[in-house]
C-alpha cells in the first residue's frame, strides 16, 4: 500500500537531483567518474586528437566579444576613476570612463558618439587593439579578484549597436556652414593608401570643413592592412567598409587603383598637379625576408606573410573584392616564423586553409613574445606548437618541395645579446614555411615616388614625431611608414595628429590664424540636429537636463562645469539667511544602491543626506550674478528656505531677484534635520503654513516661483507663477 508521505516514483526521481544532507561519505570509483563527467563537460578536451576541424570556420573568436547583458554588468564595474589611467594609456585618448558610463545608461549612441569622436576606427580598435598592453593594462582594477574592465569589448558592443542603427555621419552643426568658409578650405589634398591611418587623416580634416580630400588606394579595394592582413574571424570586411563609409558622409573621395610608384604617383608629380599637401599611409609593403629564404617560391611551399594573409582575406571577406579567389590550399605541418600579432594571424588562418598542425617557431624565449597575451592565448587554444631558442639554418627540398627545415639553437649572454650555437639543431618536418618577420619599404620605385622626401637608416621617411611632417613642408606621414606605431590604433592617431598640423600648415598657407590649442571637431550624426529645447513657465531651456539642488550643485564652481559641459540649467543648493546657517559636521553623501540594471548590493549611487547650504547668501548670490553673465542662455535657479515668517522669505526672495536668478525654488520639503528649525518639511507638511507660504511670496518679486507642490497655488499676480517642478 502507497504512502501518502511519500511522493510517486517519477516525482522521487526528480527529487533525487536535489541536494540532501548526507550521514554517510559519497563512494565513486575514479574510472565511474572520468566517463561520467565526459557527458558534463563544458570546456575543450586538451586532447587534440578530439578538436573538430577548423578549416574554412572564419567566426568570431575573439574572447572580449559582448552581449548586451555582459556589457551592462560589464560598464556596471567601472569605478569611473577622476584621474584615469585608461584614458592615459589609450593612443587615441577615448574618453573612457565617459563611454562606458553612457552604456551602463544604455545610451549607447552617446556612447558610440564619444568613441568616434576621438577615434574614427572606434569599432575596428575595439575588435583589434592590443588593449591588455594599453587601456586594461591601466585599469585600476587589474589588482581587483574580478580583474580589469573588458575595455575593447565594450567599445566594440557600442560601436556594433551604433552600426546598426545606419546613421550618417554630419558636420558639427555648430560649426560654421561649408559654404561660409575661407577659400583655404578649398585646398586640394591627396592621402596615399587607405588603411587606418590616412582614414583617420581624411576623416579630421573633413571635419574641420576641407571640401576637397582625395584618398588613393593602389589596390580595388579599401581598408590598407585593416582588409589585407587582419583574418575575418578578428575583423570582418564589413566594419571596414562601415567606417569608411563614414568618412565618405562627409564628401571624402577614394579612388583605387592608384598607388605610388613606377607607372602610378609620385609626390613631386601631385604638387605639380595643384595637391597643397598630401599624406604618405601606405604601411610597409614588403616583407623581411631572411637569406635561408631567398629563391624560394609559393610552389615550393614557401609563403610571406604579405603574400599569405592576404590571398586568406580575399577568399574569406565577403565584399572585399570581387576575385573570386580560393583559400591558398596548405596540408600537413606548417611551420609559421616569427611570434609578433602578424605570426599569430598566420598560424591561425592556416588551421582555417586545412592545415594539419602549425608549428610557431621563433628565436627568442617566451618571456620575449611581442604579441599581447590574447593574440596567443588564442592560438594556444587552437593547439599550435610553440617552440622557442630556434633559428631558420637551412630550408630541405626534395622534387622541388619544402619536405623540411633546420634549425640552430639560440641562446643569451649575460651581457643580454643573443647568439646563435651551430652545433645545437633541431630539424622539423615541414609541408609549408610561412615567414612572418617584420615588413618594410623595400620597393626602390615607390621609395623613388617619395621624392623629395628624405629617409632614415632604417629606410623610412624622416618626420617629426609631433608635427608628422616630413623634411617636405608640404608632406606628412604616420602609420607603419612613419616609424613610430606598431598597432591600428596608434596609426589611426597618427591621422589624427597629422590632419591638425595639416590644417595649421594650409591654413599658414592663406595667412590665417589657427589657434595654439587644437579643437578637432566631434563626431555628429543627424541625431544632434534635433532640437531638445524646451519651453516652461515662461523661461527657454536649450534642453530638458540639469542639475538638482543636491550634491552637483555643492558649489558655484561645479555648477560652472555643469554649463561648460552642455546642461541647460541648474538649482543652487538649498541656502537660507544667515541667521538660520548650519553646519554640515559630517560628510553625509553616502554611497547608495538606487540606480542601475540590476538592484541590490553593489550598485553604484550616492545619495545626498546633507542638510542644507553651508555657504552663505551673499555667496549663492554672487555667483548666480557671474553665471549669469558668463552663461546668458543657462538657467540659473535659486532654491532657498526659510522658516514660516513673511519678512524673511521676502528678503531672501529679493535678494536672488537682483542676483539674476531666473526663478525661484521653494523647498518646502527637506526632511534632513531642518524640521526641527521650523524649516522645510516643518513648512511643507503642514497644510496651514504650506496655503500661507504661497500667499506670502505670491507677490514678492518679478520672478517666477517653481515649487514643489501646486495644490495652492491660486490667485493673480503680476510676473509671478506658480509651477509644478516634478522630481
Amino acid at each position: 500500500m502507497s504512502k501518502l508521505s511519500v511522493e510517486p516514483p517519477d516525482i522521487e526521481g526528480l527529487l533525487a537531483l536535489n541536494p540532501k544532507v548526507r550521514n554517510h561519505a559519497n563512494l565513486v570509483s575514479t574510472v565511474a567518474t572520468k566517463k561520467a563527467r565526459m557527458h558534463w563537460k563544458r570546456n575543450h578536451d586538451k586532447d587534440c586528437s578530439t578538436c573538430g576541424s577548423l578549416e574554412r570556420n572564419f567566426d568570431d573568436i575573439k574572447h572580449t566579444t559582448l552581449s548586451e547583458r555582459a556589457a551592462l554588468r560589464e560598464a556596471g564595474r567601472c569605478l569611473k576613476c577622476a584621474d584615469a589611467p585608461c584614458q592615459k594609456s589609450c593612443p587615441t585618448q577615448l574618453d573612457i570612463k565617459s563611454f562606458i558610463g553612457s552604456i551602463a545608461t544604455k545610451n549607447y549612441y552617446g556612447a558610440s558618439k564619444a568613441i568616434f569622436s576621438d577615434n574614427p576606427l572606434g569599432l575596428t580598435c575595439g575588435m583589434v587593439c592590443p588593449t591588455s598592453d594599453l587601456c586594461v593594462g591601466g585599469c585600476n582594477l587589474y589588482a581587483a579578484e574580478e580583474g580589469p574592465i573588458n575595455i575593447g569589448g565594450l567599445q566594440q558592443f557600442a560601436t556594433e549597436t551604433f552600426k546598426q542603427m545606419r546613421l550618417p555621419q554630419i558636420r558639427d552643426p555648430s560649426l560654421p556652414p561649408l559654404d561660409t568658409l575661407p577659400e583655404s578650405y578649398h585646398a586640394k589634398v591627396a592621402l596615399i593608401g587607405c588603411g587606418p591611418a590616412s582614414i583617420s587623416c581624411a576623416t579630421f580634416l573633413a571635419r574641420l570643413g576641407y571640401q576637397d580630400l582625395t584618398i588613393f588606394e593602389k589596390y580595388d579595394y579599401i581598408g590598407g592592412l585593416s582588409s589585407l592582413e587582419i583574418p575575418q574571424f578578428r575583423l570582418p570586411y564589413d566594419v571596414v567598409a562601415f567606417e569608411v563609409e563614414l568618412m565618405k558622409d562627409l564628401g571624402v573621395k577614394v579612388e583605387l587603383g592608384k598607388g605610388l610608384g613606377a607607372g602610378g604617383l609620385s609626390v613631386k608629380g601631385l604638387l605639380e598637379d595643384g595637391y597643397e599637401a598630401i599624406f604618405l599611409g601606405i604601411g610597409l609593403p614588403e616583407p623581411k625576408i631572411v637569406p635561408v629564404f631567398d629563391g624560394l617560391s609559393v610552389e615550393q611551399g614557401f609563403y610571406t606573410s604579405k603574400k599569405f594573409l592576404p590571398l586568406v582575406a580575399q577568399s574569406s571577406k565577403p565584399g572585399m573584392c570581387a576575385c573570386k579567389s580560393k583559400l591558398p590550399k596548405v596540408y600537413g605541418n606548417v611551420i609559421v616564423l616569427g611570434v609578433g600579432d602578424t605570426a599569430f594571424d598566420c598560424a591561425t588562418s592556416a588551421l582555417r586553409c586545412g592545415a594539419r598542425k602549425v608549428y610557431i617557431v621563433f628565436r627568442k624565449g617566451f618571456t620575449n613574445i611581442r604579441a599581447v597575451p590574447e593574440e596567443m592565448e588564442l592560438a594556444k587554444e587552437e593547439k599550435c606548437e610553440f617552440l622557442p631558442f630556434l633559428s631558420p639554418h637551412k630550408v630541405v627540398t626534395k622534387d622541388g618541395r619544402i619536405v623540411a627545415m633546420e634549425f640552430c639553437r639560440t641562446e643569451q649572454l649575460d651581457d643580454g645579446s643573443w647568439t646563435i650555437d651551430d652545433e645545437q639543431t633541431v630539424k622539423l618536418k615541414a609541408d609549408f614555411v610561412i615567414s612572418a618577420f617584420g615588413s618594410q619599404l623595400g620597393q626602390s620605385d615607390v621609395a623613388k615616388a617619395m621624392s623629395p622626401v628624405r629617409f632614415t637608416s632604417w629606410g623610412v621617411p624622416e618626420i617629426h614625431p609631433e608635427t608628422m611632417q616630413t623634411s617636405e613642408v608640404a608632406v606628412f606621414c604616420g602609420g607603419d611608414l612613419g616609424g613610430y606605431c606598431n598597432t591600428t590604433v596608434e596609426a589611426v592617431n597618427d591621422g589624427k595628429q597629422a590632419s591638425w598640423h595639416m590644417h595649421k600648415y594650409l591654413q599658414s598657407l592663406h595667412g590665417l590664424f589657427v589657434p595654439v590649442e587644437p579643437r578637432l571637431p566631434p563626431f555628429c550624426t543627424p541625431v544632434d540636429l534635433v532640437d531638445l529645447s524646451v519651453d516652461m513657465v515662461g523661461l527657454h531651456f536649450d534642453n530638458p537636463f540639469g542639475l538638482a539642488s543636491a550634491t552637483p550643485t555643492t558649489s558655484s564652481a561645479m555648477m560652472r562645469r555643469g554649463f561648460e559641459a552642455g546642461w541647460s540649467f541648474a538649482l543652487t543648493k538649498t541656502f537660507g539667511l544667515d541667521k538660520d546657517m548650519i553646519t554640515n559636521v559630517s560628510p553625509r553623501i553616502v554611497r547608495g544602491t538606487t540606480v542601475g540594471h540590476v538592484f541590490g548590493p553593489g550598485q553604484g549611487a550616492f545619495l545626498n543626506i546633507e542638510l542644507i547650504s553651508e555657504k552663505t547668501a551673499a555667496y549663492w548670490c554672487q555667483s548666480i550674478n557671474e553665471l549669469k553673465r558668463d552663461f546668458k542662455n543657462k538657467i540659473v535657479i535659486a532654491s532657498i528656505m526659510c522658516a514660516f515668517s513673511k519678512e524673511d522669505w521676502t528678503e531672501l526672495a529679493q535678494m536672488a531677484e537682483r542676483a539674476g536668478a531666473d526663478a525661484l525654488e521653494l523647498n518646502l520639503s527637506c526632511p534632513h534635520g531642518m524640521g526641527e528649525r521650523g524649516m522645510g518639511l516643518a513648512c511643507g507638511q503642514v497644510l496651514f503654513y504650506l496655503h500661507h507660504s504661497f500667499a506670502v511670496s505670491h507677490d514678492l518679486c518679478y520672478i517666477r516661483i517653481l515649487s514643489w507642490c501646486q495644490t495652492f497655488a491660486g490667485g493673480s499676480g503680476r510676473q509671478s507663477r506658480f509651477h509644478s517642478l516634478l522630481n
